[in-house]
């Protein structure tokens, strides 16, 4: 199969104030609007190479709209939308603001996927162009400010079929999973369009509505940008959720947070990369640290909330409920193992 996507191009999510969350975008995280069209607001990140990254849409609650991917070719585009309708999945094609023609489906789990090769290149002019050639613009003047999107969790009710359904349809590459060290249940898993250790991950979802999403993140170039970031963040009284840590699974410092919305935000950087072509993925369970390196923690019960809102326990942002405690699922809540 030739290679079909590229890279992670944009995500769009849903708030219930639309103003709050993008002055909190502006203001707090580094981005920069750059155009408002009926009620969407487009969002761009200084180093993001085309025209924005992050589009937020008015809704009653917070969730993904859509996660978009560029494709490696015109050729490859009219592929990809061959593979998904043969899959059994009708989409449509869709005209998009600075993009044009891309196709636009629902996957088998309920998560809106938009896919495109034409773009908008974004190279800035004035005061905000920088000195360096390769830099489409200015970095940013807010400390920590993202360079680009990174990559987007989901949240799907069976993680091995999710992987093997994107895997095998649009080609990603799966590139590692968490099993339960209690039992083979696979609640994490991680994939990939390029050499990064991920674009796309998903997370177990005990819940019954489909299309959920866990958390995006964005990229800063080095760990004490990290660092100055949740520095920054809390002096100006945004809590930290969690990190800042190690992944085991990609081994990316990491940090996450919220926006006003509730919508869990990640800053990443570092890791490795891997180029193996016919890479086996590897499985990892959370004794082992898949997700805290050091195994020197536990997560908080409130990443385990993932967005919008469901039947399922669910801790939040404000804690967890007496009643659920014993129900919920946390495979890091143990010290030593998140």
């Amino acid at each position: 199969m030739i290679k079909l996507l590229s890279h992670l191009s944009y995500v769009a999510v849903t708030t219930p104030d639309v103003e709050a969350s993008v002055a909190f975008y502006e203001d707090q995280v580094g981005l920069t609007v750059v155009d408002r069209i009926d009620g969407a607001v487009y969002l761009r990140c200084w180093g993001d190479y085309y025209a924005y990254s992050v589009v937020v849409l008015p809704g009653d609650e917070p969730s993904l709209a859509t996660m978009a991917w560029r494709t490696s070719s015109a050729e490859a585009l009219e592929e990809a939308a061959k593979r998904v309708e043969a899959a059994g999945i009708q989409g449509e094609w869709v005209d998009l603001h600075k993009i044009g023609r891309a196709y636009r489906f629902t996957g088998p789990f309920g998560h809106s996927m938009t896919l495109h090769w034409d773009v908008t290149r974004h190279q800035a002019a004035g005061t905000t162009a920088s000195i360096y050639p390769d830099r489409p613009e200015k970095r940013s003047k807010v400390a920590g400010a993202p360079r680009q999107l990174d990559h987007v969790t989901v949240a799907a009710s069976d993680v091995d079929a999710f992987v093997q359904w994107y895997a095998d349809v649009l080609g990603f590459r799966f590139m590692a999973r968490t099993v339960l060290d209690e039992a083979p249940i696979s609640v994490f898993s991680v994939l990939t369009t390029n050499e990064k250790s991920h674009d796309l991950g998903v997370v177990l979802d005990g819940s019954t509505r489909a299309g959920r999403i866990n958390h995006y993140a964005f990229w800063v170039d080095t760990r004490e940008e990290l660092l100055i970031a949740a520095d920054t963040l809390m002096e100006n009284g945004i809590d930290i959720e969690y990190g800042p840590n190690i992944h085991g699974i990609g081994e990316q410092t990491f940090l996450y947070y919220r926006e006003p919305s509730a919508l869990r935000i990640e800053l990443n950087t570092g890791g490795y990369r891997n180029y193996v072509p016919d890479w086996e993925a590897n499985t990892w369970r959370p004794s082992q640290g898949s997700n805290n390196f050091y195994r020197n923690g536990a997560m908080p019960m409130s990443m385990t909330e993932s967005f919008p809102s469901a039947d399922g326990p669910s801790a939040t942002e404000e804690g967890v409920p007496d009643e659920i405690k014993d129900a919920l699922l946390n495979p890091y809540a143990k010290h030593g193992q998140g």
